[in-house]
C-alpha cells in the first residue's frame, strides 16, 4: 500500500512540474509576442533601439543604465510612459507588464 502511495504521489510531483514548466513557457511566448506588438518598432527585436527609436531617444534595454534600475521602477515606465514613449497601463495587465520586464531583463543576457 505504501509503494502505491509513493508511486501516486511521485507522478502527481511529475505532472506538477511539467505543468509549471509548460506554463513557464506560455509566459515567455505571451511576453516576446507583446514586446513585438509594442516594442519593437522603437527599441529592436535586440532591445538595443532602432533607428526611429534612437531618434526618439529610446534607451537600449541592454545598458547598464537600463539594467540597473530595479522591475519596479521599470514597470512604473511601461505603466505610465516617459518623455516619448506611450503608457501602457490601460493597454496591458499588470501580470503582462511584470513579464515584459522580465522579458527586458532577458534582452540583456542576449547581448
Amino acid at each position: 500500500m505504501d509503494c502505491l502511495v509513493f508511486r501516486i504521489g511521485q507522478k502527481l510531483c511529475w505532472t506538477l512540474a511539467f505543468m509549471f514548466l509548460l506554463s513557464a513557457a506560455a509566459f515567455a511566448d505571451d511576453a516576446a509576442t507583446i514586446y513585438q506588438a509594442k516594442c519593437v518598432a522603437c527599441h529592436a527585436a535586440d532591445g538595443s533601439g532602432s533607428d526611429v527609436g534612437k531618434k526618439l531617444g529610446a534607451h537600449d534595454f541592454r545598458s547598464a543604465d537600463v539594467q540597473k534600475m530595479n522591475d519596479a521602477d521599470l514597470a512604473v515606465v511601461l505603466t505610465n510612459g516617459k518623455n516619448k514613449m506611450p503608457a501602457y497601463g490601460k493597454s496591458l495587465k499588470p501580470e503582462e507588464i511584470k513579464d515584459l520586464v522580465g522579458y527586458v531583463r532577458q534582452l540583456a543576457k542576449k547581448g
